[in-house]
């Protein structure tokens, strides 16, 4: 059974720092493309960011310069470092793995607060 589990989330100051972290369970993490999205209440879910099983990374033009997304396939875990944090990063982050063909799974989400 896969499962993935998403930690780091917090309350922030603007301007600061976070570290996201999902850490998958259940399958070969390194065979899946990943990602990290964010949904605010009464929108649609967006994405935040990419990164191939090849480490290609891809970013929202909101975070780009700001977050870094990156994996770790030998601790099973993937990253989103997030700086220069802004209030309207504050959502619930969710952590995404995919692979051709296949259907997503998806964790359970993070809160991120950006508030002073």
């Amino acid at each position: 059974q896969v499962q993935l589990v998403e930690s780091g989330g917090g309350l922030v100051q603007p301007g600061g720092s976070l570290r996201l972290s999902c850490a998958a369970s259940g399958t070969t993490f390194s065979t899946y493309g990943m990602g990290w999205y964010r949904q605010a209440p009464g929108k649609q879910r967006e994405l935040v960011a990419t990164i191939t099983t090849g480490g290609s990374t891809h970013y929202a033009d909101s975070v780009k310069g700001r977050f870094t997304i990156s994996r770790d396939n030998a601790k099973n875990t993937a990253y989103l470092q997030m700086g220069s944090l802004k209030p309207e990063d504050t959502t619930v982050y969710y952590c995404r793995i995919q692979r051709v063909g296949e259907l997503p799974y998806w964790g359970q989400g993070t809160q991120v607060t950006v508030t002073i």
